[in-house]
């Protein structure tokens, strides 16, 4: 079959290898759509994976082809949407089906090969049939969709407090990649008002405005300054909720300063460097008792409450279209030119989708 290897720092090749095999309670995958993620552009440019030679690849959906021993095959033909997070099983978190926070997991595409291929082993537990109604690249965005569930859910377990009216409560999402504007998709499908936007590409508002929000609601931060910006969209209160999703100490300090008292921030954004906390900013947090919250990967277990299933669930109803993200489609054979304008910003982007040769 063909396959993306990483068989070191910026030594990616397509290359024919042999076939994977799948072992007890395990599934090969035809892909039929992966997603490239922010994330894989380090990990093949500039600092390499966990091992070598490795196949990148997290986010993406097929059908089940081949099964292993012991394995149910009703699994066989199963469309299939896979959560690449292995987790021990064995550690407290694991316990407590807490998999996100896993002390000694696996992962599908940075310890172990993924989906830059024509196909990829997973494990049974892994997967989630899909519904006829989801299509297969909708299915490889439920990674990064399930991720933005999960930061939403951190800052309001119970969406059903929601509260709106004369005087609903402010929302922030500064960071507009692909998380950004999906969680932007997620607040405004589960009824959050006054949300705003921080961003800065052209690709970004208009993929904002095509989510709902407001053009009065977006702030482009090349031209406005986004304190100030908040400050007066607000009347001075501040946010009530505000999402980083960049990861940069300006945006974090950002997220602090434009909070209400009372309010609350959601880490969601991967860092760029060390993060520093400035005095003024720590004092902010005292004073105004703010809420800070870090949220990490999403949860999966099988049950209709988790992230994954809340996912599927809007999928199925039609209620998102997580498809309008995508900027850019490659075949497998030319995915590396998806990666290089990651990695050059040679155009703009949003969701870069390598996909097989069939009708999704």
């Amino acid at each position: 079959m063909k396959a993306w290897v990483l068989r070191g720092i910026n030594e990616l090749t397509l290359e024919n290898v042999s076939m994977p095999q799948p072992g007890e309670q395990e599934a090969v995958v035809a892909v039929k759509a992966v997603g490239i993620c922010g994330s894989d552009i380090p990990r093949i440019y500039r600092t390499g994976a966990h091992t070598h030679p490795l196949i990148p690849g997290h986010e993406f959906s097929g059908e089940v082809v081949k099964v292993g021993k012991g394995t149910d095959r009703t699994w066989l033909g199963q469309k299939v949407g896979i959560f690449p997070l292995i987790p021990c099983r064995a550690c407290d978190p694991c316990r407590k089906k807490q998999y996100e926070m896993c002390r000694n997991y696996s992962y599908l595409g940075s310890r172990r090969d993924g989906g830059f291929a024509e196909y990829a082993v997973v494990p049974v537990w892994n997967l989630l049939p899909l519904p006829k109604k989801v299509s297969l690249e909708a299915a490889a965005m439920m990674e990064p969709m399930a991720v933005a569930v999960h930061a939403m859910r951190q800052m309001m377990p119970d969406l059903s407090l929601i509260r709106a009216g004369s005087h609903p409560e402010t929302t922030a999402v500064c960071g507009l990649g692909t998380i950004g504007l999906l969680l932007l998709m997620f607040l405004k499908e589960a009824g959050f008002e006054n949300v705003y936007a921080i961003g800065n590409k052209e690709i970004q508002k208009k993929t904002a405005l095509e989510l709902g929000v407001k053009e009065e609601d977006y702030c482009d931060s090349r031209m406005q300054d986004p304190y100030t910006w908040l400050t007066e969209r607000t009347d001075g209160a501040g946010t009530d909720r505000f999402f980083e999703c960049v990861g940069k100490n300006e945006t974090c300090t950002l997220a602090v300063k434009s909070s209400a008292p009372g309010g609350n921030v959601t880490l969601v954004g991967n860092p760029y460097s060390d993060m520093v906390l400035e005095k003024e900013i720590y004092w902010k947090i005292l004073r105004n008792q703010i809420t800070v919250t870090g949220t990490w990967n999403s949860s999966f277990i099988h049950e209709p409450e988790d992230d994954w299933s809340y996912v599927l669930g809007r999928l199925a109803e039609g209620r998102i279209s997580p498809e309008k993200l995508i900027s850019h489609r490659f075949s497998l054979e030319n995915l590396e030119e998806g990666l290089h304008i990651m990695r050059d910003k040679t155009s703009e982007y949003v969701k870069i989708m390598g996909r097989a040769g069939i009708e999704m």
